[in-house]
């Protein structure tokens, strides 16, 4: 079997996933994780509030690279900040984040997804280009900012001012939903 086309094919996938590995052993196996906590983000964003902000936003950002869902960094702000400045925060940093997050990527692997030999993937991609930003508007309000979604999205050949447009237009909506969830959880907890 000869590995070089297969090594050819693959490899900017591959790439990613070296990524990935090298990002999560990197969050995982330093002190960087205690970071990523109430904890923490409470006394940064109380000690300064823009600085915090940008701690905010930096930890937001990291944790979507390697694989933490955005609802944990929401659920956080809500508590700290309250429904309105915590999904502000959220938004700010949800929007970064995902811009980041697919410019990263897509450095790594290009178009990888398109470069697979799968006629699902083939379909699926041909759904999504043929109304990229109405899809990702959708697939955004359903998914937020799903790590794996960001990943798959930077991967398929989507360009950045759609995936950007979406991202703007996708995220209030789930994000406010969100904040008067967590706000109304955080009432029910003090409560008792």
């Amino acid at each position: 079997m000869n590995i070089s086309p297969l090594w050819h094919r693959y490899r900017r996938l591959i790439a990613v996933l070296l990524l990935l590995a090298i990002l999560f052993w990197v969050v995982h196996g330093t002190s960087l994780r205690e970071h990523f906590s109430l904890a923490y983000l409470r006394q940064q964003l109380s000690y300064n509030q823009w600085s915090g902000l940008a701690i905010f936003v930096v930890l937001f950002t990291v944790g979507n690279l390697v694989q933490i869902p955005g609802w944990i960094f929401l659920a956080a702000a809500v508590v700290i900040l309250g429904k309105v400045g915590g999904g502000v925060a959220t938004y700010i940093a949800a929007c970064v984040s995902c811009a980041f997050t697919f410019v990263s990527v897509r450095w790594v692997g290009g178009d990888a997804v398109r470069q697979l030999d799968s006629k699902l993937a083939a379909r699926l991609l041909a759904q999504l280009h043929a109304h990229p930003i109405r899809n990702m508007v959708i697939l955004r309000m359903v998914f937020q900012t799903l790590p794996a979604l960001n990943y798959a999205l930077a991967l398929s050949g989507v360009g950045l001012r759609p995936y950007l447009l979406a991202t703007v237009l996708g995220l209030p909506l789930p994000i406010a939903v969100y904040c008067v969830f967590f706000d109304a959880i955080h009432q029910l907890v003090n409560m008792a």
